[in-house]
């Protein structure tokens, strides 16, 4: 009995110490709990507060207006119109329902057409105001093994066509707004609507910003082409808003500080001139907590639009071509025998620097029994075609340099007999001329005869032609000089340099000293001519003169920033006497009697100097899939001859006849303009 009431006390001892340790124990660890707690609030406290309330700041580039271009004489010809604008920068953590909200509001105050809206869009919209219904679309067996985002595709996938109608055409206003508002970048604006918006539009939302958070109203801009059918292709184009980057440079422009939705030149000199009309933008400090919220924004940096252009163009100039080249295209059309002519083309240049003064192309089609024209100024540096005998100054000083010829050499214009081609000749046989007169008379077979001398022949009736790679080369290295066949230097960012005839037997050799085998640029004739106006010296061809500061008042033009000098490429490898000689035939062709231009030049009083040219070519028919024989119609020429202001070339493709004088009546016409307005201005 005893030993059973010693074990009993014996227990009650030791369940009084590990009670006893356990109280202790939680006593212990309250304790330390507690004072952590203090030391937490007291010694750590302000510095755990600094954390909680931690910021970020976010620098956000936002765009300004590109630069203006303006004429050689100051008119405006690209500029910028203002646009009423409202934008949405939405915060990092923003939601979907939050953005829905913002998009109804939206819907209210403004009118926004849903023609942009895809079916992404309207199944995003269903699955976020029908959330049960979306639910339904994924089995509960499904939601366990997926993740959240093949969850959303799955459900995406299995919405119908008929669900989609449950979407009524009042909503589709809130779909196109939430659409804009999911299409930006967190903290960066993102436009939702600038066309159209009207004065009623813009005071409701302003008036309600505050309901509206991240929404804000702005003047944006638009770019404006103020003559809108002239020089218009060369002028180029930028992308929209809703463009942004172009996808494939979108690597390029990032690297470069772009952002996606930044408007950009495409084409053109909107590109090539892309760094200076791009202004510099302006910046923006965002300040964010950590949970993303916006809690305030802080102007970093004013923002400066883009540089401008000073064009070589003198828009008036430009104008009156482009209206003669339609005159003139028409009433060629009026008289029959011009089945496949659609296109003209103008290149006017300052042979002394370079400039373009104007460079026009019209290509025609009939729309309704109207001739329907459009501006294809580019085709004169993106297309090419025979230019025929105003290639033949060209000719006579390769002639002169390789010593095969000389200033006053004689040579009989006879019908050639070479034995495996068909006679050759000229339009008649002109008897014994000298180089003067084979370029005022326009003699093939001079030029036949020197492409043989350079072949290492003499002709004589029935002979056969060597074999001479070489005497191509020699006629292409010299012609490169003057700027056929190569590139011209011109500040666009493509350009043509035409074809070479690949097949090089003996026989083509002669129709290449006629311009009637390799194919050049009317950009390219142009610089041709005016090299010899210049006596010898190859310009670099320009379109921009200078590069200015943008000025506060965007009708007047700011400091220069930049002068582009005129830049000589080369000077030919002829002598100043042979030039001479080249210039003097060229003014006998529009000056004295028998010239084949002296009828529509020989009066005039600014005198000029040129060459006419007619090619045998073809033109491919795109429906009837066959080719056509056709004749090119050409003219270059300067003036005044003893010192020239402007060179010019003139080409006129696909006539169904050589007869037609159109090239000239277009060579008299523009100018007579370009001395008329000279006259205008100098007074």
């Amino acid at each position: 009995m005893s030993k059973r009431k010693n074990r009993q006390k014996k227990r009650k001892k030791q369940l009084v110490f590990r009670l006893n340790l356990f109280f202790l124990l939680v006593f212990l660890l309250f304790s330390t709990l507690i004072i952590r707690l203090g030391l937490v609030q007291i010694v750590q406290g302000e510095e755990y507060k600094r954390e909680a309330s931690k910021t970020e700041n976010v620098i956000v580039n936002t765009p300004v207006p590109r630069g203006n271009i303006y004429d050689r004489n100051g008119t405006m010809i690209v500029g910028n119109a203002p646009l009423n604008t409202i934008t949405y920068t939405k915060a990092q953590n923003t939601s979907q329902e939050e953005k829905l909200r913002i998009a109804k509001k939206l819907a209210v105050l403004i009118q926004k057409e849903p023609d942009s809206v895809t079916e992404r869009d309207l199944k995003d919209y269903w699955i976020l105001t029908r959330s049960k219904e979306a639910e339904k679309k994924v089995s509960k067996s499904e939601v366990k093994k997926l993740s959240d985002k093949k969850i959303y595709q799955l459900t995406l996938d299995r919405i119908t066509k008929e669900d989609l109608k449950e979407i009524k055409p009042e909503e589709m206003e809130i779909v196109a707004i939430k659409r804009e508002l999911d299409s930006g970048y967190a903290l960066t604006p993102q436009i939702v609507k600038n066309e159209n918006v009207t004065d009623d539009e813009f005071a409701s939302v302003s008036a309600r910003l505050s309901e509206l958070p991240g929404v804000d109203v702005t003047t944006g801009w638009e770019r404006q082409y103020l003559f809108p059918n002239t020089f218009r292709s060369v002028l180029g184009n930028v992308t929209t808003a809703k463009e942004g980057l172009p996808k494939e440079q979108l690597d390029y422009f990032l690297a470069r500080g772009y952002s996606r939705n930044d408007r950009v030149g495409k084409s053109q000199l909107e590109v090539k001139y892309e760094n200076v009309l791009r202004g510099d933008k302006a910046q923006i400090k965002n300040i964010v907590d950590r949970s993303g919220k916006v809690l305030g924004t802080e102007n970093i940096m004013d923002g400066q639009r883009g540089k401008d252009l000073i064009l070589s163009i003198d828009i008036n100039l430009q104008e009156q071509v482009e209206k003669i080249l339609e005159e003139e295209l028409r009433k060629a059309k009026s008289m029959g025998g011009t089945t496949y002519l659609d296109r003209a083309f103008v290149v006017m240049l300052n042979p002394k620097t370079g400039e373009v003064l104007a460079m026009a192309g019209k290509q025609m089609d009939r729309e309704k029994g109207e001739l329907a024209f459009s501006d294809f100024a580019l085709g004169t540096v993106t297309t090419s075609y025979a230019m025929g005998s105003t290639v033949k100054g060209a000719t006579v000083l390769t002639g002169f340099e390789k010593g095969v010829i000389k200033p006053g050499t004689y040579i009989r214009d006879e019908p050639l007999q070479i034995k495996g081609t068909p006679i050759k000749g000229s339009y008649s046989s002109l008897g014994t001329i000298n180089d003067l007169d084979a370029l005022k008379k326009s003699s093939n077979v001079y030029m036949f005869k020197t492409a043989m001398k350079i072949m290492g022949r003499d002709y004589y009736p029935n002979m056969k032609l060597p074999y001479s790679p070489e005497a191509f080369q020699t006629f292409r290295y010299y012609f490169s000089q003057f700027g056929l066949g190569v590139e011209t230097g011109i500040d666009l960012p493509m350009e043509a340099i035409g074809f070479q005839g690949k097949d090089i037997r003996p026989g083509f050799l002669l129709d290449l000293a006629i311009g009637q085998y390799d194919t050049y640029t009317p950009m390219q004739l142009a610089q041709y001519v005016s090299t010899i106006a210049n006596n010898g010296y190859r310009m670099k061809v320009r379109l921009v003169n200078e590069i200015r500061n943008p000025f506060r008042d965007p009708n007047e033009v700011g400091s220069v920033l930049k002068r582009f000098e005129p830049e000589v490429l080369n000077r030919i490898s002829m002598g100043e006497s042979e030039i001479k000689r080249v210039q003097e035939g060229f003014r006998r062709v529009m000056q004295e009697p028998g010239g084949t231009a002296t009828k529509y030049f020989g009066g005039k009083p600014y005198k000029p100097a040129g060459k006419t040219g007619t090619a045998q070519s073809f033109y491919y028919h795109p429906e009837k899939k066959r080719s056509f024989e056709t004749y090119n119609l050409t003219l270059v020429g300067y003036a005044p001859y003893n010192d020239p202001q402007v060179a010019f070339s003139i080409v006129v493709p696909y006539l169904d006849s050589d007869k037609n004088p159109i090239n000239k009546y277009i060579g008299q016409r523009i100018l007579d303009a370009y001395f008329g307005l000279n006259k205008i201005q100098n007074n």
